[in-house]
C-alpha cells in the first residue's frame, strides 16, 4: 500500500475545514506519467523549478551522449534509465516543491488509493487528532564525545613503548 503525504499551507489553521480543501495529497510511488512525459509532467503540475531541472538534466545527458558519439542503443538505454529515475523521484520532487512554496508535510497516511487516504485524513483531522507525528522537528540527542586520545588504532600500548 502506498503512503500519502498531506501538504497544507503554513498560514492555514489545520482545524479549519477550508484548510483541507486547499491541501495537496502526494502518493509515494512510481509515477508512470512522469516516466513517459518527464518534464512535461512537472510543468503540467506547475512544478516549474523541478521541471526545469529535469529538462536541463535530459538535455545534458543527450548532449553528452552526442558529444561522446554513443551508439543509438546506448543512448536509448541511458534515456530509459534517466526516465526510470525521474519516475521514481517525481513524488519526492513534488513534495520538495510544496515544501519550498510554504506547504510543509502536515500528515502521513497509508491507504490503498487516494480516495481512501482522503477519507482517513479527513476523519483524523475532523476528530481533532491531527497528525500522528510532531509538526516541529525534534532535535536529536547528541552523544557526548570521548576525550581525544593521541593514539589512533587498536593497539594503544605500542605507542607507549617508544
Amino acid at each position: 500500500m502506498p503512503t500519502y503525504t498531506l501538504h497544507v499551507p503554513e498560514d492555514d489553521d489545520p482545524a479549519a475545514p477550508e484548510a483541507l480543501d486547499r491541501a495537496k495529497l502526494v502518493a509515494d510511488r512510481f509515477v508512470w506519467p512522469a516516466f513517459w512525459f518527464s518534464a512535461l509532467w512537472f510543468f503540467w503540475h506547475r512544478l516549474w523549478l523541478a521541471g526545469l531541472l529535469v529538462l536541463v538534466a535530459e538535455v545534458a545527458v543527450w548532449g553528452i551522449g552526442f558529444a561522446l558519439g554513443l551508439a543509438p542503443v546506448a543512448g536509448f538505454a541511458i534515456a530509459v534509465l534517466l526516465s526510470l529515475l525521474i519516475g521514481f523521484e517525481a513524488s519526492s520532487l513534488r513534495r520538495w516543491t510544496y515544501e519550498r512554496s510554504g506547504r510543509p508535510v502536515r500528515d502521513v497516511v497509508t491507504a490503498a488509493d487516494a480516495g481512501a487516504a482522503e477519507v482517513k485524513l479527513v476523519a483524523r483531522w475532523a476528530a481533532g487528532r491531527g497528525p500522528d507525528f510532531p509538526l516541529a522537528p525534534v532535535a536529536a540527542a547528541v552523544a557526548p564525545r570521548a576525550p581525544a586520545s593521541p593514539v589512533v588504532g587498536l593497539f594503544p600500548e605500542a605507542e607507549a613503548r617508544r
